[in-house]
């Protein structure tokens, strides 16, 4: 039995528009917050002078934490970065990793990039904090060693 052609071609017109509708709407938190991830973080937000030692460099944790809601809270986030660098915004592992959080340099333009510090040096410590802090609430604590 063949169908009538307005018939037809409604159905074709909703075949080809559902792509196009998956492909702009978003599909909730996960989709926001990808798009969200990209947006550069306010200079206001969480802004601790890391360059003035450790005590400094705590509070930044602390605060980026409670902003972003670390998995683990804060005592989470100050152990890892307690463990990798000792609150060190210029540590430097032989091994290419580098920054309060140890992050593979290799990495750092991308992920800086992804979660709000596009063109900040992986030892900028408030940058290095917050992007971690950000990506552990996505993925969790599992790809730092000392989590």
């Amino acid at each position: 039995m063949q169908r009538p052609t307005s018939t037809r071609r409604r159905i074709v017109a909703a075949a080809l528009s559902i792509p196009l509708i998956v492909t702009l709407a978003p599909l909730g938190a996960q989709a926001r917050s990808v798009y969200e991830n990209r947006r550069p973080v306010a200079h206001r937000i969480c802004h601790f002078d890391w360059r003035d030692g450790a005590r400094q460099v705590k509070k930044l944790i602390r605060c980026a934490a409670a902003r972003w809601d670390s998995p683990g809270g804060r005592r989470k986030a100050l152990s890892v970065a307690r463990c990798e660098s000792g609150f060190n915004p210029r540590a430097y592992n032989s091994g290419g990793y580098a920054g309060v959080y140890q992050h593979a340099v290799r990495y750092w333009p991308g992920r800086a990039d992804r979660w709000g510090f596009p063109d900040r040096s992986v030892f900028n410590g408030r940058a290095n904090i917050i992007v971690s802090i950000r990506m552990a609430r996505a993925v969790g604590w599992s790809p730092w060693s000392c989590a």
